[in-house]
């Protein structure tokens, strides 16, 4: 079964709202999105204090509490820590694979350590460092990761996956409809904002990701 990870913008959510009934939005997506049986759910909210966020993170790990759902903090290891979170997703900017990793007897069993990854060397060297996963991208072109270069693409996708053991999820202007080029081609689940941010009908959308065919 692919690994269905949604990453939250509560920005995009509620644009031109407080931050209070930002956060009050998301984290009702976020039980949406627990209900829909979406398996991860990474808090990408990098301009939150670390006050709000822990307050976040928290909810949410409360409203994932018996259900199969693992929520994912991003960048910050003090506040997935502080918050009872499943694990931390790091960045181009947060501290190095290596150090969270190697810290691991100091972790929570089962503490997921992911990064984010925009090259093969990038990915091989997060897997090798002892990243749990690989989030890789983007494969398509999505504004919201136009930072990072040019899209891609599902060959190059196939090759990152081909390459490590790790489970990659692919990112970057995932749709319904090419996701499953995504999953044909190895990846290990899928990340992304809008697909499960906005589809209305969640709980349909993940069935039939679920039931898409995948690499053998």
């Amino acid at each position: 079964m692919p690994i269905l990870c949604y990453v939250t913008d509560r920005r995009a959510l509620a644009p031109k709202q407080t931050t209070e009934v930002q956060i009050a939005a998301l984290v009702e997506r976020v039980r949406h999105a627990i209900a829909a049986g979406v398996n991860w759910i990474q808090l990408r909210e990098k301009d939150l204090t670390a006050r709000l966020l822990v307050r976040l993170a928290a909810e949410a790990v409360r409203a994932a509490q018996n259900t199969s759902t693992r929520i994912l903090v991003n960048d910050r290891l003090d506040v997935a820590l502080a918050a009872g979170a499943a694990g931390v997703h790091l960045g181009e900017e947060s501290l190095p694979v290596a150090a969270v990793a190697g810290q691991r007897r100091h972790l929570p069993e089962g503490f997921l350590v992911g990064a984010s990854c925009h090259a093969l060397a990038e990915v091989e060297a997060a897997a090798r460092d002892g990243a749990d996963y690989v989030v890789f991208g983007p494969v398509f072109a999505t504004p919201s990761k136009a930072a990072f270069g040019p899209p891609q693409g599902v060959e190059k996708l196939a090759e990152v996956c081909a390459r490590v053991r790790v489970p990659v999820l692919a990112i970057g202007g995932i749709t319904a409809e090419n996701a499953v080029e995504c999953l044909r081609a190895g990846a290990a689940g899928i990340a992304a904002i809008r697909l499960f941010q906005e589809t209305e009908n969640l709980a349909e959308l993940l069935r039939r990701l679920r039931g898409a065919p995948r690499a053998g």
